[in-house]
């Protein structure tokens, strides 16, 4: 028996390809902290990737849980993840990133001081670019990533998530650590234990990335 407290990892996953799903699922389960539940929502992906997800999760019933809707988006898939999750701590992982094996533990480790915390992350590019995402409070600036909060880094105490919802927009990671900093202890650490791949031109950032670059009249 462990006295860790029950981590609560919530991945919503929507049309990712399947070896990248795997490698998010397989960073999980090495991680060095043994107390935690991986909740995979499949958000309306095609009927093959279902499939595949479904098949793989079902690899790993000790640990792993699988649930499907229709296409909700991020937001609502991860607030749904947070109404059916047991841990005292809650943390996101994208479906198309990583952990490093001692992320959980850092993570908790903070939560001796903090409610709340997100934290900076270990960034994987093809280009000096790719540093740079949409500032939410003005369309035509970037700001680098080490400067943003970043929803998959957030990590903190399941009231915390319970009382707050997300929001479906740009940004809503950051606009959630602003309205938990108006009643919780958060923070903003320096961990670089989670592994963004900013490299992968499909993610919602690098697609807002490329509005700026584009802009459409």
């Amino acid at each position: 028996m462990t006295n860790e407290p029950l981590v609560s990892i919530l991945m919503a996953v929507y049309n990712t390809e399947i070896s990248q799903v795997q490698r998010a699922i397989q960073s999980v389960l090495t991680q060095n902290y043994s107390c935690y539940e991986l909740v995979v929502i499949n958000d309306g992906s095609n009927e093959l990737l279902s499939k595949q997800i479904k098949r793989y999760t079902e690899l790993y019933p000790k640990n792993v849980r699988y649930v499907q809707h229709p296409n909700m988006g991020q937001s609502a898939s991860i607030n749904r993840g947070i109404e059916i999750s047991n841990g005292s701590y809650i943390t996101i992982l994208d479906a198309d990133d990583e952990y490093k094996p001692n992320h959980l533990a850092l993570c908790v480790q903070q939560m001796a001081t903090y409610d709340l915390i997100a934290s900076t992350t270990t960034t994987i590019v093809n280009n000096e670019t790719q540093y740079y995402v949409t500032d939410k409070h003005n369309p035509k600036k970037l700001i680098h990533v080490d400067d943003c909060i970043l929803f998959a880094t957030l990590f903190g105490k399941k009231e915390v998530f319970t009382t707050l919802k997300f929001e479906n927009k740009y940004a809503a990671d950051a606009y959630f650590y602003e309205k938990a900093d108006e009643h919780y202890f958060v923070q903003k650490v320096n961990l670089r234990s989670y592994i963004y791949y900013r490299n992968n031109s499909d993610s919602i950032t690098a697609q807002h990335k490329l509005q700026h670059d584009h802009p459409t009249a």
